[in-house]
């Protein structure tokens, strides 16, 4: 698809299953439950939508998904249910392969964001699974990586980042920085206090995406937060401030671990806020081959 003179496509890795309830944090599961079915298990359905984007010789993909180097019994845990990997879906969906890709950018270094950035070799050991890429991540996401918060520790798994280092390929980077013209990575407090949000803009558009901010189309309202969002009044304020200029400004939204729509927009009708799906035409989208 393009996006003014760039092309871009979401290259969803695979499903997988958090609990419901962090999921959503404070709301009854009678609310969110009717939104997000949750198995038996309590777990509800999400995905990771990675993103490509294509321009002036640059292959960049943000984020990597959950990776393949789960034993069984922690695929199992989390319902990954994986039929392709990460490579294969980004070959047929772009038809790039990872040794073309010029740029990896990770948000953070969670394992669903950063677990793809790395695979196991012959031996067992964990390698770039982009051989040629260029890695980024801010600089402070990687100190909260190396030393994390007892909340979040369990997330951050040093075999996503570290062989990065060994082999030269990891670019420490600051709280706001362009990745191509147009291109930018923001730091915006909520979820951590150093992940990072993606900003596109193109031909006067703008194409945003929320991260772990807003996770899926069913955090879309003002109170709807994670159960994993470290600062979640600061998640409030932020939703409070972009939201509303999503809508105002037609933004084409991505919602990374949305299993069903991930672009949307927003819109707002008697002063409450929804995603809904868009028209290739008026969003500025056409549909490549």
């Amino acid at each position: 698809m393009q996006f003014g003179d760039y092309r871009v496509e979401v290259v969803p890795d695979t499903e997988f299953r958090l609990d419901g309830g962090a999921m959503f944090g404070v709301v009854p599961r009678t609310l969110w439950s009717r939104l997000c079915e949750p198995d038996e298990q309590n777990r509800v359905r999400l995905n990771m939508n990675c993103l490509f984007v294509e321009a002036g010789g640059e292959r960049v993909l943000i984020e990597t998904g959950i990776g393949d180097k789960w034993s069984e019994k922690q695929a199992d845990l989390y319902g990954i249910s994986r039929y392709r990997s990460l490579s294969e879906s980004l070959k047929a969906i772009t038809g790039r392969s990872a040794e073309e890709i010029t740029i990896v950018v990770n948000t953070h270094l969670h394992f669903d964001h950063a677990g793809g950035n790395t695979t196991l070799d012959d031996e067992g050991r964990a390698v770039p699974a982009f051989p040629n890429a260029r890695y980024f991540v801010s600089s402070k996401e990687y100190e909260h990586a190396e030393s994390p918060h007892e909340r979040d520790r369990a997330s951050y798994m040093p075999e996503n980042w570290r062989p990065l280092q060994e082999s030269g390929q990891l670019e420490l980077k600051t709280d706001e920085y362009e990745v191509l013209p147009g291109l930018r990575m923001e730091t915006i407090t909520g979820h951590s206090r150093t992940m990072q949000c993606l900003r596109l803009e193109r031909g006067g558009r703008t194409l945003f995406g929320f991260a772990d901010l807003v996770p899926t189309r069913a955090h879309v309202p003002l109170a709807w937060i994670m159960g994993y969002d470290l600062y979640p009044v600061e998640t409030l304020e932020a939703k409070k401030r972009l939201l509303p200029q999503a809508a105002r400004e037609n933004w084409l939204c991505l919602f990374y671990h949305d299993a069903e729509m991930p672009l949307c927009r927003i819109t707002e009708e008697n002063g409450k806020l929804r995603a809904v799906g868009f028209g290739n035409e008026q969003n500025g989208f056409i549909p490549g081959e």
